[in-house]
């Protein structure tokens, strides 16, 4: 039976091959401006947002770039708050051949809601999403991945409306998220009810017998590339797929600073100039794809109708999962 922290799934039932592809990876982007983040709730209040500059679109559309000059397509998991006042960036998203996903309406962390609270905002994002790009939205991720044992009831809410994968789990420990026995692998995972959602869980490394997380955000900008590289390569190498995830406020180092503490400072703002760069360099490196399409090749979501892809599936250029064979 399924649990919230075992895949009924196993990662790759097929017969091994002699040669096999590098597994493609779920290349994600959480589209949200600067002051929609946690670790700046502190000092900047929801009543505040529609005051302040917003750079969400401009950053957006730089990262599109890059990705269109590396052929890269990917996940946008954008806030509902976002869509509503800018469609046309939604549309423009998927117009680049990217998949549209839900990242919740006001970035609230779940745990902090009520059912009725998640609920209504989780479906007005998923609207507002459906309603800007003319098709359904299949995947979401929480504010924070604030899915933890104690909001594990938001899967069902989730199924409820009709989403078709997760990936809010992060199996590490944190002071503001983390499942740290969940499995690593994406699967099939139990709601309270019973019934099941496909999780695709955010991904660790091991350094020294130390669990380390490795794939995005600021971890990303606060560990050395070489960190980040060895790690994600360490993943690979166990025939695993990763999911990358990164903001479109870090590619903006010019962006408006907030007082805030010093480990709100640390993590908010450390190498924010130095993130566009490694970002280019990652593409080279790894090859990904959709999240849509990495969880349809492992035989975990299946499709009303296929997806296009773009590129040959070398590192740095998104790939047709058909062509990527491979895959665990």
């Amino acid at each position: 039976m399924a649990t919230p922290l075992s895949p009924r799934t196993p990662p790759d039932s097929r017969p091994a091959t002699t040669a096999r592809a590098a597994p493609v990876n779920a290349f994600t982007v959480d589209v949200e401006d600067y002051f929609h983040v946690a670790a700046l709730a502190s000092a900047v209040s929801r009543e505040s947002w529609a005051t302040r500059e917003c750079r969400v679109e401009r950053n957006t559309d730089r990262l599109l770039a890059l990705l269109e000059s590396q052929r890269i397509r990917g996940t946008f998991f954008v806030l509902g708050w976002v869509a509503e006042r800018y469609p046309a960036l939604v549309r423009r998203i998927a117009a680049g051949g990217h998949e549209i996903a839900c990242h919740g309406y006001s970035h609230q962390l779940i745990y902090h809601q009520t059912r009725e609270e998640f609920r209504e905002e989780t479906a007005r994002a998923k609207d507002l999403l459906e309603e800007a790009i003319g098709a359904p939205v299949l995947g979401y991720r929480a504010a924070s991945f604030s899915v933890i044992r104690s909001s594990l009831w938001a899967l069902d809410t989730l199924i409820d409306l009709g989403f078709r994968y997760d990936s809010s789990i992060f199996p590490i420990r944190h002071d503001r998220y983390g499942i740290p026995d969940a499995s690593p692998d994406p699967g099939r995972v139990a709601a309270p009810s019973g019934r099941t959602l496909v999780e695709f869980p955010m991904a660790s490394a091991t350094f020294l017998g130390v669990k380390v997380p490795i794939c995005g955000g600021g971890y990303f900008r606060i560990f050395p590339y070489w960190l980040t590289r060895a790690g994600l390569r360490q993943i690979n190498g166990r025939r695993r797929a990763f999911p990358f995830y990164l903001h479109p406020w870090e590619i903006d180092p010019q962006q408006p600073r907030v007082p805030v503490g010093a480990l709100s400072r640390f993590r908010h703002y450390t190498n924010l100039h130095r993130c566009e760069q490694r970002l280019a360099r990652l593409l080279g490196e790894f090859p990904f794809a959709p999240m849509r399409d990495v969880l349809r090749e492992r035989g975990l979501l299946e499709l009303d109708a296929p997806v296009a892809a773009v590129g040959n599936g070398s590192p740095g250029q998104s790939c047709s999962i058909a062509d990527a064979h491979s895959i665990p």
